[in-house]
Order: C-alpha cells, then structure tokens, then sequence
C-alpha cells in the first residue's frame, strides 16, 4: 500500500470514529423522545410520528434515517420507519432496556465532563469537579430526577449482567453472602434464586435501601433468606458473612480510596470467607473493550478507573486479600475472588 492510499484509509477510518460521536448523540434523542415505544406497535410514517411529538418532521426524518443507516430502526417504505431488533432494546420497561442510559447519556452532566477531558489528562482529576463544580454524587443527590434516570440505568445494566454472573461461579458454596453497595439488590436476588441454600444481605446507604424496598426484589420466597442492612464502606463493612461481593463498586473510586473500602471488607470477612469483586478486568492486548471505554468514563466522572489483572492483584494485597483466581463470565465482567491472608 502507498503511503497516499494508506493516508486516504486512515483518514477514512478516524471519520468513522468521528460518526460514533454523532451517532450517540442521535440515540439519545431518540430515547428522549421515546421513537421506540412509539413504534411498538408497528410501522409509522414521519408525519405521524413529528405530530404526536410535536417536532419538526424533516429533522425527525433526519435523525431516523441516520440511525436506520446504522441497524438502528428501519425504514420500511420512504418516511415510514419501524423497529429494528437494536431498536426495541431503546423501549421504556423492557427489561435490560437501554433507554434509561442514553437519556442520562446526554445530560449535562455527562456531556459537559467529557467537554473537559483535557483537564482529567492534565491533572487526573475528574474533569465534573472542574466543569460542573461538585462530585457526580454530589450533583445527582441535587438533581434527584437526574439520580432516578442512573438508577434506572443500572438496574437494567444489572438485569442483563447478573444471570450471567449468577452462571459462572458457585456462589452457594459461601452459604452466606453480603452484596456490599448491592443497590435495590437485584445481583442478590438472582444469586438467591439459583443457589437455594444461599443466604444474602444488601448492604448499602439508606437513600438506597429505600429505594430497594420500593423495588421488593428481595420480598416473597426470598424474605425468609435475604436482609437489608445499612452500610458506609468508608466507614466499616458489617460483619456476618462468609463472603463478600461487590459488583461495579471499585472502578468508582482511585486506588487510595479501594485500599480504605479493601480494608474495611478484610475487617469483615472471615478467616474461611473470600471478597469477590465483579469488574471489567483490562487486557494488555492492543484490542476493542468496553471496559477501556468505561475506564474514560470514570476518569472524567469519578476519578475512579478500571484495572488490569496486575492492578488488582496489588490493591487487593495492599487491602489484606491474595487474588486466589478470576472467574470469567458470559458478560464482560469477572469474577476475582480474593481470599483473606
């Protein structure tokens, strides 16, 4: 290949990277706007469509021509579109829909951190501290609508995540498992179901466990076996379990803060217990992930990051565990079981 033909690649190659950027701006309106749900029932004409949502109809044909471009609706006949098999993962209420996560996706919050990256490469400090002022926590706990929409986001992450999780490692051999920051609880619901002998408790803040109640994952077959108890990992990790999951909690926070929730779990796990820790787990090969993604979402938002095996293996030495092994699952995530030493 000429050094010219070469060129003309590449920089046909870097526009397409570019059109990632349009594209996820183009989801989230159309999550916005619910384009899914509205086609739910079939195939629909722009006119119709831009009436009901009262938008311009020819801004709209744009948007959905784009999208359908991508396998994202299609368009069946000129101007009338219908959902795609990618589409119906965008309607409200299906379950693992992804439609709560592109709305929050392009919020404020999201947008305008990302706008400051530089400042994350310069300083490695969250680029929200600068742009908006405050810590994502702090600016949800603000904006509780906002708060609802990640929550909503997160639970459907989890509903896809946790069977799988569920799948791949024996959780029941613990006999008893504390999901520590496990949300409205629904990795423990799943865990519960399949291992019948399992007992579980959800620890989390009280906001939360709030929350969880209201979703009543836990209720029903599972009361007798499951138990919510109020948690600040910062400050101390209850005591009562052999084991001890945490799923996505880690990768939220830089290595001094793991090292203090790393420590306060080995205070809780016993001799005969292990940590498992349920995370994306960074490969050196120069290849696509979603965990390398991810890990530039936490740069900018959290000052948190993903880690590779090796980073692991060092937090969790430093925090009282040896990384015993690391269990894949049919997700992205794996599972490291860490036990006390």
């Amino acid at each position: 290949m000429t050094e010219d033909l070469a060129s003309i690649v590449a920089f046909k190659q870097l526009m397409q990277r570019r059109d990632a950027v349009i594209l996820n701006h183009a989801l989230c309106a159309a999550a916005r706007l619910k384009l899914a749900d509205l086609l739910e029932q079939g195939p629909n004409t722009v006119a119709e469509l831009g009436q009901e949502l009262k938008v311009n109809e020819d801004a709209l044909y744009r948007i959905l021509r784009a999208l359908a471009s991508q396998g994202i609706f299609e368009e069946t006949t000129h101007r009338t579109f219908q959902n795609s098999d990618l589409s119906r993962n965008l309607r409200t209420g299906f379950p693992g829909s992804v439609r709560p996560a592109f709305v929050f996706w392009g919020t404020e919050l999201y947008n305008r951190s990302f706008e400051g990256m530089l400042y994350s490469i310069q300083t490695g400090e969250p680029a929200i501290t600068k742009v908006l002022g405050m810590s994502e926590w702090d600016y949800m706990r603000q904006n509780p609508e906002l708060a609802g929409i990640f929550d909503e986001a997160m639970t459907n992450f989890s509903t896809m995540q946790a069977p799988m999780i569920a799948a791949a490692y024996d959780f029941g051999a613990w006999e008893s498992i504390m999901d520590v920051g496990g949300g409205n609880g629904i990795l423990l619901s799943h865990l519960l179901k399949r291992f019948r002998n399992l007992r579980g408790v959800v620890a989390d803040q009280p906001h939360v466990l709030e929350r969880a109640s209201q979703h009543g994952l836990l209720g029903g077959e599972l009361a007798s076996r499951s138990a919510m108890q109020e948690c600040d990992f910062f400050r101390e990790v209850p005591s009562g379990c052999r084991a001890y999951v945490m799923k996505n909690v880690i990768h939220d926070w830089d290595d001094g803060k793991t090292r203090e929730i790393l420590i306060n779990c080995r205070r809780a796990v016993p001799a005969n217990g292990a940590l498992l820790l349920v995370e994306w787990s960074l490969s050196a090969a120069n290849l696509p992930s979603v965990g390398k993604m991810s890990d530039l979402i936490m740069l900018v938002l959290t000052g948190g990051k993903e880690r590779t095996l090796e980073e692991f293996q060092s937090l969790l030495a430093s925090g009282g565990f040896r990384l015993n092994r690391v269990v894949p699952t049919a997700s992205e995530l794996a599972i490291f079981e860490a036990l006390p030493t």
